[in-house]
């Protein structure tokens, strides 16, 4: 898995279980390169107008289009990338063909978010130079959270509680690692208050007001502290999964789409990204490990309650982590109530 991610991240070809090679299009380089095909993901497919062509088996799966011409690069990257729909507005017309290996096509759109590359990739390319190896039972044996481990921990005094400890968690073949903050003495009996909180390099280390991250990780570990000073006790997972786990980059690029007028959810379809990819059995994994089976969770999302108990924590009571809006995040948080169910 690791040198299938390296690969997509380098521009380089895969070939996922026995079919076709895939190269993707936002890094592939390989010079004089065409192919007949392109895999594109189904939410790019509605912004390209190709959702009627979509499988009605299947009305998620991504989709195979075939063009008069063979793609090369760069008319690939136009496909690919809603930053040149602008200078490249007329796209096809596409067939659409059956793909065989549904889940061979899933397992490459999931490679590319975990790559944090566009979803989309010439089919067959030639030329094209040897191919990385995968298999969704690969991608499986990789997802599986029993790999994750406690790599260490220590004592860790920060502005909110000084006698907090940091517990850092990692798997093998996977380059993220993951930590959680326990504030005040644990105590198996009762149940802590918890916050999951995404890695956000915009909002938590540099201020930005476009999200309401920092401002929420500060009040979290606040609530935590004064938590543990009246008897209980806080544990804040910090999960390194970026941009709601789409990546750094792809995230900037749904920036520069709300720029234009678009909503985050809507910033997210047209790269043809999911609007939500975080991994919550990432989160259970954690809380298990450290023992911890009932939680109080902060948050304003019900649905991230639900993700939770489905996999096997008990949340035994949500507790509102609501903060006022700026100027430059009202809009975000308007989305979040109206299109992603926040009680807001």
């Amino acid at each position: 898995m690791a040198l299938a991610l390296d690969a997509l991240r380098h521009g380089w070809p895969i070939r996922v279980g026995d079919h076709s090679v895939l190269l993707p299009a936002e890094t592939g380089f390989a010079p004089g390169v065409t192919a007949p095909r392109m895999l594109i993901s189904a939410a790019r497919a509605v912004t390209l107008k190709l959702a009627n062509q979509r499988e009605a088996a299947v009305p998620e799966a991504p989709v195979l289009i075939r063009a008069a011409e063979p793609f090369d690069l760069a008319a690939a990257r136009a496909i690919a990338d809603p930053a040149l729909d602008l200078v490249h507005p007329m796209k096809g017309p596409f067939a659409a063909e059956h793909i065989d290996d549904g889940e061979a096509a899933r397992t490459a759109m999931e490679l590319a978010r975990l790559a944090g590359i566009l979803p989309a990739f010439l089919v067959a390319p030639e030329p094209v130079g040897e191919a990385q190896p995968v298999s969704p039972a690969d991608l499986a044996a990789w997802k599986d959270t029993g790999n994750l481990v406690i790599a260490s921990r220590a004592h860790l005094p920060v502005a909110a509680a000084e006698d907090a400890e940091i517990v850092a968690f990692r798997a093998l073949d996977d380059l993220r690692e993951h930590v959680a903050l326990v504030i005040g003495t644990q105590d198996g009996d009762r149940a802590p208050l918890v916050r999951l909180h995404s890695e956000c390099l915009t909002g938590d280390i540099l201020g930005s007001l476009k999200c309401d991250c920092g401002p929420q990780l500060d009040a979290a570990l606040r609530a935590m502290a004064d938590e543990a000073a009246n008897g209980g006790w806080g544990v804040l997972l910090y999960l390194r999964q970026e941009g709601r786990g789409i990546g750094l980059v792809n995230k900037l690029r749904a920036y520069q789409l709300q720029d234009q007028g678009f909503d985050t959810v809507d910033a997210n379809n047209r790269l043809g990204l999911p609007t939500e990819a975080r991994d919550f059995p990432v989160a259970a994994r954690m809380l298990d490990l450290l023992g911890v089976h009932a939680i109080r969770l902060m948050t304003n999302n019900p649905a991230k309650v639900a993700a939770l108990e489905g996999v096997g924590v008990t949340v035994s009571e949500r507790v509102p982590h609501k903060l006022p809006p700026n100027p430059h995040n009202a809009r975000y948080l308007d989305t979040k109530r109206d299109r992603t169910g926040h009680i807001l």
